[in-house]
């Protein structure tokens, strides 16, 4: 089958349509970098409550428990991803190795996440900071 043959029935308008999509993949792995920006620390969460706050830069492996057992969380060569879990089906596991964005394991409730957590610190200060008022309830 040659190109030719592949093009023959197509029309302005598909390849119109063709080009848009191709700019549009495109822009989304430039959205993703501008989205998850390079973070400098691992915040590992289980159940809602943060157990550790490391540095990406540190090469290291941390256990932490949740509900049906132990996750083994790695951090190597500035990224980070989990190398064992009681999961079932180890989503988690199969997510890889990371740089920016998170690893959740739903299923034992562990929460991996990369980024600056000046900011996330005080997000929580402030919502824990914040009163009742008229409009809220």
């Amino acid at each position: 089958m040659s190109l030719k043959e592949i093009t023959e029935g197509t029309t302005v308008a598909d390849k119109l349509l063709l080009i848009a999509l191709v700019i549009i993949s495109v822009s989304g792995f430039i959205f993703i970098k501008k989205a998850f920006p390079q973070g400098t620390d691992v915040l590992i969460e289980v159940s809602g409550k943060q157990e550790y706050k490391l540095p990406l830069n540190s090469d290291t492996t941390v256990s932490v428990k949740g509900p049906i057992g132990e996750t083994v969380v790695q951090i190597k060569d500035r990224r980070v991803c989990i190398k064992e879990s009681p999961c079932p089906n180890k989503i988690c596991i199969h997510s890889g190795w990371l740089d920016r964005g998170a690893i959740i394991c739903l299923p034992n409730k562990v929460l991996v996440s990369i980024g600056s957590t000046v900011g996330i610190d005080s997000q929580r200060e402030d919502k824990q900071n914040k009163t009742i008022d008229a409009i809220t309830g």
